[in-house]
């Protein structure tokens, strides 16, 4: 006999459907808290400005984020943990020159690959690191510094602790043909309170990190890795005032898994484009000499696969051979 009506498993099926959350109906981004990972220690750049994105996107959305400092390795340990999290934009790493430029050329056989392992969902521009000293140091210039390089070689050092504070001072000494000692640190931190008490004699900062001490007159600026001198600081000499050309810059910005949907992509970037428009981030963005002016997806990537040539080049010239 010719049956009509719906059989036993197909009306179990309706049912299962009826309870299973389509894409349309499924929560709105964000709908939990967001973990921003920080690959340094607390206290630099990355730490600072992600603090301060973090808090506008919070007040947007009404949901917490958390900022997850994980230093170590350069920033690699760190960066690893957002290249194994689950793609659902919840989990977010702070990127850096070093993780995401300098590391391909400083790092063998490197964990990760910046390009296709992560999407850049937003960029900020350095405007470059101060050489900077103790307000007690004997030298009151950069000719001053390089002189006294150059009168007892490999005595005088430098803190590092990323590629954005290594770099520089090789690269000047190749240029100045001096030899400076590097001394690593896990983390900023560590480097500063080793620097103010004269442990070590000089430590390359970016501006961002810089600006407390130097409105607290902790540390000196002999000189800025820019072109020109920096707004904020018109007395302190651009290094390439000495050696026409020197040139180091880098960046920071925010990044996901590369799985991560297209959709949870372009709204993660929006939210970071809204956090950059408040009157109280571009006024901190101006005192820390950063810029956001990059508001398309395809231009932040553009930008870091150009920061990664560059910092391929410096590296270069400064003669730092992958470990």
């Amino acid at each position: 006999m010719h049956k009509t009506g719906i059989d036993r498993r197909s009306l179990l099926a309706l049912i299962a459907s009826a309870f299973t959350p389509t894409a349309a109906q499924a929560a709105p981004y964000p709908s939990r808290p967001i973990r921003i990972i920080v690959p340094f220690g607390p206290g630099g750049s990355g730490d600072i400005t992600a603090r301060l994105i973090g808090k506008q996107i919070e007040e947007r959305t009404k949901q917490a984020v958390v900022i997850d400092n994980r230093p170590g390795a350069n920033g690699i340990i760190g960066t690893m943990a957002v290249k194994t999290a689950e793609p659902d934009g919840y989990t977010v790493l702070l990127i850096t020159t070093s993780t995401h430029a300098a590391n391909m050329s400083l790092v063998r056989n490197l964990a990760y690959d910046p390009a296709k392992d992560f999407t850049i969902v937003g960029v900020f521009r350095s405007s470059g690191s101060y050489f900077m000293v103790r307000p007690q140091a004997p030298w009151r210039d950069l000719a001053g510094f390089i002189a006294a390089a150059r009168a007892a070689p490999g005595k005088l050092t430098f803190g590092h602790f990323n590629a954005s504070s290594r770099t520089p001072p090789e690269y000047l000494s190749r240029l100045a043909g001096i030899e400076l000692q590097g001394v690593p640190y896990r983390a900023i931190a560590n480097a500063v309170a080793d620097l103010i008490s004269g442990e070590i004699h000089c430590l390359c900062m970016d501006t961002t990190a810089s600006n407390q001490y130097l409105q607290n007159n902790q540390l000196r600026p002999l000189a800025i890795t820019r072109l020109t001198r920096a707004s904020a600081t018109p007395d302190v000499p651009a290094v390439a005032e000495t050696f026409p050309g020197f040139q180091l810059t880098g960046f920071l910005g925010m990044a996901v898994p590369s799985a991560t949907s297209k959709e949870i992509v372009v709204q993660l970037h929006g939210l970071i484009n809204e956090a950059q428009t408040s009157p109280e981030v571009r006024r901190r963005m101006d005192e820390f000499g950063l810029s956001y002016d990059i508001t398309d997806l395809a231009a932040c990537e553009a930008e870091v696969r150009a920061e990664r040539e560059r910092w391929t080049e410096y590296t270069r010239v400064a003669g730092i051979q992958p470990e």
